[in-house]
């Protein structure tokens, strides 16, 4: 059960969308349609939820904490019978709409024009919340365009997605667009800490390695509290850097994808931890004091100033479409996989 204020409070590092979300709210100039833009796992869903519950809350309150993540200090009360089925999600007039497999599929928006059709139920503003728009498909996209011409009475559409360019620009032309930035590294280990029961020197890996995504971090440490990530991260570094020193055998390599495979849980993680690494390569060409793994700084200038920055990007392409293909096919045989990309990345 969630407290008073504490959906806005969960929601970190976005206190301009907060801001500019509850001021439109204040001044009741609310635009029919939103769309909240930014990477995954930094809280526009969570937002979008927070928002519902603001927009029809009986009881409201009013924050007096000098710090507050809204500029009107109203909030919704999370103890109400509407904060409550929206928080469990059995609020009938908060409608959340998510791909279906890969894809938001066009039935998905038919189904939702035909509810819309209807008064809302005993909500004061119907919230209809499309997660991941930008997997709609181009009929689903269509579709939804016309509510948006037309929108319902007493009804708001908030949309997420990765950026602008996802979308039909027809879409986007008819949402007040509102960017959502990615969270500081530190929020992000202090929440792993605090929240998730990760140790310091774990969590600030993590949190190193999420790009800016609370949500990654955390999906990144589940289940591996009690792994040595330190200890293998100063193994991965050192084939990296043993790699492109030194061309290490095929017969090697062979070893080292083989020695990965062995611990299937961990390989994706390993897999990113490697981007994390190759990402400084490049960084330090054009900003050194930006680096993420500032301990290895004399390594990564080293190496910076030997590897050209197109084959960097070739590398971490090719390990970001093994990534996927791990992801997507529960059958996919990793050994062959890794074996397949560290020659891979030995040739680039």
């Amino acid at each position: 059960m969630l407290k008073s204020n504490s959906i806005f409070a969960s929601i970190i590092g976005q206190t301009q969308p907060l801001r500019i979300l509850t001021t439109l709210y204040q001044k009741q100039t609310l635009p029919h349609a939103f769309l909240f833009t930014g990477i995954d796992g930094i809280g526009k869903k969570k937002a979008a939820i927070a928002f519902a519950m603001l927009c029809n809350c009986i009881n409201k309150e009013q924050l007096k904490e000098k710090n507050s993540h809204t500029n009107n200090k109203t909030v919704p009360c999370g103890k109400c019978v509407s904060c409550n089925k929206i928080i469990s999600g059995n609020h009938p007039d908060i409608i959340l709409i998510e791909p279906s497999g890969s894809f938001i599929k066009i039935i998905q928006i038919r189904d939702l024009s035909s509810t819309l059709t209807m008064k809302p139920f005993e909500a004061k503003l119907r919230i209809v919340i499309i997660s991941d728009a930008q997997t709609m498909s181009t009929e689903a996209g269509n579709a939804l365009l016309k509510n948006l011409e037309e929108p319902p009475d007493k009804t708001i559409f908030i949309l997420t997605a990765l950026q602008v360019s996802d979308l039909l620009p027809t879409i986007v032309s008819r949402c007040h667009n509102i960017r959502f930035n990615p969270v500081k590294v530190q929020h992000i280990s202090d929440i792993l800490v605090n929240h998730h029961g990760i140790n310091k020197d774990n969590a600030m890996l993590f949190a190193n390695m999420a790009d800016g995504s609370i949500g990654k971090a955390v999906s990144m440490s589940k289940g591996h509290k009690q792994f040595d990530w330190i200890k293998h991260k100063r193994w991965l570094l050192h084939i990296v850097f043993e790699n492109i020193r030194e061309n290490l055998s095929t017969s090697l390599l062979l070893i080292i994808a083989a020695k990965l495979s062995k611990n299937k849980e961990i390989i994706l993680d390993s897999l990113e931890m490697i981007i994390s690494f190759l990402k400084d390569f490049v960084v330090y060409q054009y900003c050194p004091e930006n680096i993420i793994d500032k301990d290895v700084r004399y390594h990564i200038q080293h190496i910076s100033e030997k590897i050209p920055v197109e084959s960097v990007v070739k590398k971490i392409k090719a390990i970001q479409s093994a990534q996927k293909n791990i992801r997507s096919n529960a059958n996919i045989n990793i050994r062959l996989t890794l074996e397949a990309l560290v020659l891979k990345l030995a040739g680039i």
